[in-house]
Formats: structure tokens, sequence, C-alpha cells
């Protein structure tokens, strides 16, 4: 058995014997006052994170003011989940994991996980966070058939057996496998984790096993929903963020309705402060306004936003540069990209056209389409040649990166893509030179896009031009990105251009899971991702040899702990994935503009824009964001 973190609280809880008194926020003053919320101290855990910002190379910051930044649609509040990345343990700024909400975690042979809570932890409401938090999650959201009728989530399967939770105290949490389950805490830390625990307190008013029959009833006839389960799943989304009665351990809470311009305010009772007694987060309040997608760089350009990435691509760096030095009261950071691929093209193995799909799952013909691309033209067109040209694989910052993956079937060669083609049996064509499928149609490609990003359309407009060469007509459909997903996910889209895999700096101890059909989520087999999430249920059983090995490789990875053996499993995925092009990646690691009012401290000048790991901001703490002059900015 090893504790894990133990040097990490050790250190706490000696910060926490030295710490001065501890310090009440203006923002909450006059509720403390009047008596309707308690002074700070009764507020925070016995044993809050302390953050010692001096030692991370930080400064200590001012509370207050107001954090303004945009999102593109109503949804993406859940950003503030992200952002805010309060997680039972979560990576720091190097990507090494720590307990966060969590006070400790004991770990024994990565299967038995021992989840130790912080005393006196509350929830946004001031009720407290215990065990029966993730006993009601177990019992009542996952083991209640009307509320998951799916059953428990696939991560408490492991080699087909469900795993055990217990709770031996309130504030004990135990979850145990038979076998090794090296990604259970790594999971814990995405953007968006499995909330393995839910405000009981709150959400039994909307639960048959607890709530008045008559007035639960009333209830779901006012939300105008089927069911009492539909009405508590209504209710219940941590992630979503958008119900602004469910209690919340972020360090902002939701404080408006559904409008345009939604607002965020501090939670009283967050668990971390400073080494000075004050609580985080510093900024009071965060405004995100939702505006159309093609001004998110016109507001920055004109200073309405102190915070701002999403809705930002690299085309936009000119006019934010311009602004900048015509005196914009920002700053205009140029982040690392995180992705495996800026751009990547995916054709549907299980798209539904059995002739198309035949075509697709020959290899040829996708190494065919990877070789038909400019790379090179595409990369100074658009990034002013930054950017990193060839296939989806791990970044060069990752442990695991392989040139020759990265350039496997990715340099530009007409005439060996056109023999790939002829040797396919593709040789008919049209009076207009395209060529021909098996059944007699010409060969159109339709890739649809979100059509959120006009990078995306420029890279496609080359491509046409240069699979023009091969016979291919390549038609371009933008559509909503939630359209979009649904109609990849049921196999109606031919192909789909998408990011490539969030996380593209992986180490040898990174689960491999998501290289392999796992989930619907990778573009190029959404069926396969179905059947292996639903046991078999829903989706198609993966039937092509590279896929199937792929399985077999990240089942292995999970059950061996020897760092050369991972290193071995990781290098043959990356090399299968090279070979196979599942995904036709285009470029990478291309600067992300970063906007940041030139009030905001803390953010780091120089940082990594990734989903996972990382939550975009949520790594480098925006808690710790602070405005150096937080009156002005409120007044504004």
């Amino acid at each position: 058995m090893h504790r894990l973190f133990a040097l990490v609280i050790i250190l706490l809880a000696s910060s926490v014997a030295a710490q001065p008194g501890l310090q009440e926020t203006t923002f909450w003053k006059q509720e403390v006052q009047n008596g309707s919320l308690p002074p700070v101290a009764e507020r925070l855990p016995e044993v809050p994170l302390i953050v010692d910002l001096e030692a991370k190379g930080r400064t200590f910051g001012k509370q207050g003011g107001t954090l303004r930044t945009m999102v593109t649609r109503s949804k993406d509040v859940r950003q503030m989940v992200v952002y805010g990345y309060a997680r039972l343990v979560g990576y720091d700024a190097n990507y090494d994991l720590y307990p966060d909400i969590l006070r400790d975690v004991e770990v024994i042979e990565n299967r038995k996980y021992i989840l130790h809570l912080r005393p006196g932890h509350r929830w946004s409401d001031g009720v407290p966070f215990t065990s029966g938090d993730f006993r009601y999650w177990w019992e009542k959201v996952v083991g209640n058939e009307e509320i998951t009728p799916s059953g428990a989530p696939e991560f408490m399967f492991v080699d087909g057996k469900l795993g055990k939770v217990s709770f031996p105290d309130d504030h004990t949490v135990i979850f145990e496998w038979d076998a090794p389950n090296a990604n259970f805490l790594p999971l814990l830390a995405q953007a968006s984790p499995p909330f393995i625990y839910r405000p009981a307190h709150y959400l039994k008013q909307f639960h048959a096993d607890f709530a008045d029959p008559d007035a639960l009833a009333d209830e779901v006839r006012a939300a105008r929903v089927k069911s009492w389960a539909a009405l508590h799943n209504r209710r219940d989304n941590m992630y979503k963020f958008d119900n602004p009665q469910l209690p919340t351990l972020q360090p902002w809470i939701n404080a408006s309705g559904k409008t345009s311009r939604q607002l965020f305010v501090r939670n009283p009772y967050y668990h971390r402060i400073d080494a000075r007694g004050v609580q985080l987060p510093y900024i009071d309040v965060v405004n995100m306004t939702i505006v159309g997608g093609g001004l998110v760089a016109a507001k920055s350009n004109a200073g309405e936003s102190d915070l701002q990435a999403r809705g930002l691509s690299f085309p936009d760096v000119a006019i934010l540069k311009k602004g900048e030095q015509d005196g914009g009261n920002y700053r205009t950071f140029l982040w690392a990209s995180g992705v495996a691929s800026q751009i990547a093209i995916y054709p549907n193995l299980n798209f539904r056209d059995p002739v198309w799909r035949e075509v697709m799952r020959d290899v040829r013909f996708r190494r065919a389409l990877s070789m038909g691309v400019d790379r090179r033209m595409i990369n100074r067109a658009l990034y002013f040649g930054l950017a990193s040209e060839g296939g989806m694989t791990a970044l060069s910052s990752s442990p695991l990166y392989k040139e020759d993956d990265l350039m496997m079937w990715s340099e530009m060669d007409i005439k060996a893509a056109n023999a790939l083609l002829d040797e396919m049996g593709l040789t008919e064509r049209t009076p207009a030179g395209l060529r021909k499928l098996p059944d007699g149609r010409q060969m159109e490609f339709v890739i649809e896009t979100a059509g959120e990003r006009q990078e995306v359309e420029n890279a496609l407009a080359i491509v046409t031009d240069t699979w023009r060469e091969l016979g291919i007509k390549l038609v371009m459909r933008p559509l909503d990105r939630d359209i979009l997903r649904n109609r990849v996910y049921a196999g109606i889209t031919m192909a789909a251009i998408w990011y490539g895999w969030d996380n593209g700096l992986p180490t040898a101890g990174t689960s491999p899971k998501y290289l392999a059909p796992t989930n619907q989520e990778f573009f190029a087999w959404p069926m396969w991702g179905q059947y292996y999430v639903t046991g078999g249920s829903a989706g198609e059983p993966p039937d092509l040899k590279p896929a199937q090995e792929l399985l077999e490789l990240a089942d292995a990875w999970a059950h061996t702990t020897d760092k050369t053996e991972r290193t071995r499993i990781w290098h043959r995925m990356l090399d299968i994935h090279a070979e196979q092009q599942f995904a036709i990646g285009i470029l990478s690691e291309a600067p992300q503009p970063i906007v940041v009012s030139k009030n905001l401290r803390n953010v780091p000048e120089n940082g990594i824009w990734a989903y996972d790991p990382g939550a975009h901001f949520g790594v480098h703490r925006v808690d710790e964001f602070y405005f150096d002059e937080p009156f002005e900015q409120v007044t504004k």
C-alpha cells in the first residue's frame, strides 16, 4: 500500500498551523454581518487546500472584480466547470496529479482507492459534503434503473467485473476492483469527469425514494417531462452547469437564468485559500456573454473580454495584434495547442452506404487521400508556416513522439496516390475525369463540418483542388455542431472534419484507450465505440484486424504497470494509427491566441491550450487569477 500525495498533505497541514488569520471577502461581508452567512472561518473545511503562490512563481492576489469572457452557444456555460476545474484529484501545471477536493488518496495495488474527504467541506449552499453524496450517486443514481437504465458506467468494470464501492464513515469512500484500474484517478481529473458524487440533500426532492409522491407529481407536470426520473436527470447535471439551484463545489456559482449574459459569483464555501489566509477565487464575478461565433475576435479587439481563447483561432492573430498595438487594453499570448491535430479528416468506417463503406475500409484509399493533401500550402496559407505538417500522432513535446509516425503517408505524392487508387480497381472514370465507385456512381467524397472555423473551410478548399487530381470530387457540407455529431454517431455522415485527439501529449502512464475503438467520439468508428461502451447492446463489433489489435493493446496496457512494456504498447498503437490513417491529420501545433486584459495577473504567458488533460485554462487555476485594479474592472 502507498499513500498517494502524502508529502503534499504533510506540507499543507504544516501550512495550516502556521497560517495567519483568515480574511473575509468584501463580496460576502454584508451577508456575514446580517447573519445570513457564517464567517469565513466557519465556511472553510477543517483542512482547506492551501496554495503557496510564491512557491509556484506567482504573486498573491487581490479579491474583487468581474472577469468578462465570451462563448458562442448557450450550452457553453459548462465551460465554467471546465475553467473552474475543481476536481477530486486534478493536474497541476506540470500535469502531475494532486488531491484537490479530496484531502488524500490511498492507493493499493492500483485496484483499491481509499478517498479521504476534507472534514467540514460544504456545498455552495452550506450543506456538508460527505460520503453520503457518493452513496447517493452509487445507490440512487447509478443503482436506479429508471434514472440510469444503462446501468453502471463503463469505468466501473474491469475485466467484465463490476467494482465495489463502500462508505466506512462520513469522510471516507472506497472504490475497489479485483484487478488493477490504473485509469481511475486520471479519469477523475478530466475536463469532463465522471461526477461520482451528487448533492443528495438537493436531489432527494426529485427522487421517488424520498419525495412526497403528490409533490413530485406536481413537479413533473410543471417541468413538462414524462417521469420523475426525467425530472431528476434534468435537475441533475454537474457538468452542464445550467441549473442555478444545483449546489456545486466549483469556485463560482451559476447566479443567472437562461439569458445571453450569464453571471457566476464566488462560492462562499470554496475549499481553497492562499497562504495568507485569503479564500479563493480572487475574482468575485465571471460575466460570460453569448455572442455570434464570428464576433469573438472583433469584440476581443474592442476590449470586451478580459480572458478569451474560445472562438479565437490563429487567423485572428493579425487583428488581435493590431488592436493591441493601437492601444488596446489587452495582451495577445500564443499558447501551444495540445490537440494531436489542428485539422483532421475522419472517413467514417461505419458509414451506412455499403459501397462507400467498403471503399473507405480499404487502407489504400485512406493513404491515397492523405498523400493527396498539400500540407505545405495549407500551412503557409493559414498559419504562415508555423504549424507542424504531418499526420495525427503524439506531438513533438510528448516522450512518445516519433517523426516516422508523423510523416507516414503524409508527404504529398499525387502520382503514388493515384497508383494506390488504380491498384484498388477504381480505374473507371467519368468524361469529366472523376473516378467511379464499383457501382458506377461518380466519386463524390462528402465531408461534413461544424461550420465554426474559417480555417477548416479554407483548408478544404485547397484539398478540393489536389483531390481533383486524384479523380475525387470533394463536397463540403457545413452543419451545426450537434447535428454533425448525431449524424456521425448514426452512420449517416460519410466523413467529418474535426480536431485530433484531445490529448496529444501522452506519456507511457497515460491510458491509451482513446486510441482504440472504445468511444463514439472518434469519428472514424462511432458504431464500434458504441458497441464497446454499451457492452454490445448497441453499435457494431469491430471487424477490421488493426482495430481489434488496438483494443487488445489497450487492454494489455491496463494489465501491466511496467513502464517499458507500456511504452512499447503506446508505440505500437501510434504505429497502427500512422499505418492505417484512421484519421487523416493535416497540421498540428498551430499557436492558439489567448487574449488577456493588461489588468489581469497570474495568467501564464506560455501555456498549453488543451481540453484533456488540462481543462483549457483550468490546469493553470483561474481561481488564482486576479485583477491588479479590481475596482476599476468592476466600474468599467
